[in-house]
């Protein structure tokens, strides 16, 4: 119930998963590959996007809870723990009066590209840090707000 893919970094394997499941049953599907290729939840990071970031921001955290993303809610559920790092890719905020699964379902105004792009290179660059074993310095590049 996963699209995954693998390649490599530094000569280690990694593999990349897209749940097919709907999006508060995610877990499920990182359950059944993690089970699979007999990885612990230590070997787990997670990327996802959040309605309480600012577009074109990230945030990075070592381990947590889900917040009030019910597809994160979901993975630490199946994962059993809260201890893995993610980044979390702003997509907000939501406008007033605008169905949350309405707005997260919809494409991205063009007017919204050059954020997007800006939020999703950060997100690259985050996930470069933590692979290469520089979670603290993710953190303090990234977990600051720039925009209101």
């Amino acid at each position: 119930m996963a699209k995954t893919a693998e390649t490599g970094r530094d000569g280690e394997r990694l593999l990349l998963v897209l749940p097919q499941t709907y999006m508060n049953k995610s877990g499920q599907s990182v359950r059944e590959v993690m089970d699979f290729h007999t990885l612990s939840p230590d070997r787990l990071l997670v990327v996802y996007d959040d309605l309480d970031i600012v577009l074109g921001e990230i945030r990075v955290r070592k381990e947590g809870g889900a917040g009030t993303h019910n597809g994160m809610r979901s993975v630490v559920e199946w994962a059993g723990t809260t201890a893995f790092p993610r980044i979390r890719v702003g997509i907000g905020p939501l406008p007033p009066d605008r169905d949350p699964a309405a707005f997260v379902l919809s494409r991205f105004r063009p007017e919204e590209a050059k954020s997007l792009e800006r939020g999703l290179a950060s997100a690259r660059e985050a996930l470069d840090l933590i692979l290469a074993g520089d979670i603290d310095r993710a953190m303090n590049k990234f977990n600051l707000r720039t925009q209101a």
